[in-house]
């Protein structure tokens, strides 16, 4: 394997607009945290190599994929990987920048993949259930909107203390308040057709 594959060149350039920003990114950012990866094509996808499959990423006709070989074993104290949703990816659907972790969790999400693959770690490891995550505050901003759309709130009200996490974490994890509003006013649409945060997982 080479360490740039020219395949990929190939694959990101026919992919759409919106896609090839957050794979052109994911590339570099796969080089810079470990310049001993190498590239290939597998499945009809762009492949990150490493003494064995580090992570793979996938453009769709709407949206991206992006997901580590071994996403269960990676230390992941934000709790921003979305184990067992393998065919969306770690991180669910991305169409945007905006829906990628920061650069520093991705370098080190890439860092312990590498690490992994070098200790000779063979698929997924469990991990010991550690202590719940603690509760997340509702944010002001989501409350004052909620309030003024009472089908949204008492939907919101009814949903178990999990699918709440999961609206006020994607809310509250927006790097910009565009993207806030614009999560939220997605938030209140979904609400208010009685869905949870991944309805589109399900």
């Amino acid at each position: 394997m080479e360490k740039y594959d020219p395949r990929i060149d190939a694959y990101i350039e026919k992919a759409a607009d919106f896609a090839k920003p957050v794979l052109i990114h994911l590339r570099h950012l796969m080089h810079a945290a470990a310049p001993q990866i190498t590239e290939t094509i597998k499945w009809g996808m762009p492949f990150f190599d490493y003494k064995g499959p580090v992570c793979n990423m996938a453009s769709f006709k709407q949206h991206c994929a992006f997901g580590f070989w071994k996403a269960t074993s990676l230390n992941d104290p934000h709790g921003l990987i979305n184990a067992g949703e393998a065919a969306m990816g770690s991180f669910g659907r991305l169409t945007s920048l905006v829906d990628l972790p920061s650069d520093e969790i991705l370098i080190d999400f890439i860092e312990q993949a590498v690490k992994l693959n070098e200790a000779g770690v063979k698929g997924n490891v469990k991990k010991s259930p550690g202590a719940p995550k603690p509760e997340i505050p509702m944010p002001d901003y989501f409350a004052k909107v909620l309030s003024q759309e009472p089908k949204a709130l008492a939907t919101f009200e009814d949903f178990s203390a999990s699918h709440k996490r999961e609206y006020l974490e994607w809310i509250t994890e927006a790097k910009t308040e565009a993207t806030r509003e614009k999560r939220m006013a997605t938030a209140i649409e979904w609400l208010n057709e009685g869905k949870s945060r991944n309805w589109k997982y399900k």
